[in-house]
């Protein structure tokens, strides 16, 4: 069984920050990494970064480089993201997926099981 549940989103202003949750269980915890995409409308899925959970390794996209903290809990099976200096092309939804490589795909179609979702709304 897999499950990745996100949470966290809300709408805040620009230079705001806010904290998203990705809860995993089941198969999800066996690769060893997981990771972070964002999604805009008309938009394909990209990646935002990934962390491993033994040794909390990480890797962030240029575009967040800088100003998101990918961070995780083993003892909750949840990783976070710490998202600081927000703008306006930030506005996604977030979802979280599992990976069994390092370092972890950044094409959406190497996935085949996400999480819900969780909207992030950033004004301007």
């Amino acid at each position: 069984q897999v499950q990745l549940v996100e949470s966290g989103g809300g709408l805040v202003q620009a230079g705001g920050s806010l904290s998203l949750s990705c809860e995993a269980s089941g198969r999800a915890l066996r690769g060893g990494v997981m990771v972070w995409f964002r999604q805009a409308p008309g938009k394909e899925r990209a990646f935002v970064g990934g962390i491993t959970w033994a040794l909390g390794r990480t890797i962030t996209a240029d575009s967040v480089r800088g100003r998101f903290i990918i961070s995780r809990d083993n003892a909750k099976n949840t990783m976070y993201l710490q998202m600081n200096n927000l703008k306006p092309e930030d506005t996604a939804i977030y979802y979280c997926a599992a990976s069994a490589k390092w370092p972890p795909p950044t094409n959406p179609r190497d996935y085949s099981a996400w999480g819900q979702g969780t909207q992030v709304t950033v004004s301007s």
